[in-house]
């Protein structure tokens, strides 16, 4: 008895589809990727349990690194020219159209206010080669008062977080938080690292 021949079909799968969803799930990603912004120092946060996130917009950040120097910044670009303002009025100081745009693209900064312009000055890719003292927060000279202030006036929906190395010294925190207690702010929130659960 003769085999029955059994026709074949072809094996190529038509691939256009799912090509077109892979470049559509890509370009969505790409243009929707909210990238982090540059820090000008490595903060190594200590762990903890809490499992509070922190809100994308309307935030205020303190940052303290392992040498206790002090670091501010808020978001958006607008709000932040708006606070350089109401700084230079406050310390009688100018600041030209320029640099108030290098400003507005700062996410945060390290220097006090009479060296600000020189900082601005700093080519961007350079600005975190450079040293800087920090935001003055001590009692004799407490410009992260202002800061504060002053951001709250621009935003009065901002929330305050604080990030500090494990290794800041506590005297520069408790520093930190008067100061924010001074200005009313007695909710902040202390950004950690997530705790490995032991296994």
């Amino acid at each position: 008895m003769p085999k029955v021949k059994v026709p074949r079909k072809s094996t190529s799968v038509d691939m256009t589809a799912m090509t077109d969803v892979a470049f559509l799930l890509l370009t969505f990603f790409m243009l929707a990727t909210k990238f982090k912004p540059d820090e000008p120092v490595i903060v190594d946060t200590p762990s903890s349990i809490s499992e509070i996130k922190l809100p994308d917009v309307d935030i205020m950040m303190i940052t303290i690194d392992k040498e206790n120097r002090v670091f501010f910044g808020i978001d958006g670009q607008q709000k932040r020219v708006e606070l350089l303002d109401k700084m230079a009025t406050k310390y009688q100081l100018t600041f030209t159209d320029k640099e108030k745009q290098e400003f507005s693209l700062l996410s945060t900064f390290g220097v006090p206010i009479a060296q600000l312009k020189q900082f601005l000055s700093i080519e961007p890719a350079d600005r975190n080669k450079t040293k800087v003292p920090g935001i003055p927060s001590d009692s004799l000279n407490n410009e992260l008062s202002d800061w504060v202030w002053n951001a709250r006036l621009v935003n009065n929906n901002i929330r305050v977080a604080v990030k500090g190395d494990q290794s800041t010294s506590y005297p520069t925190v408790k520093q930190v938080m008067n100061t924010l207690q001074e200005k009313n702010v007695n909710r902040f929130n202390f950004i950690t690292t997530m705790e490995r659960s032991a296994e």
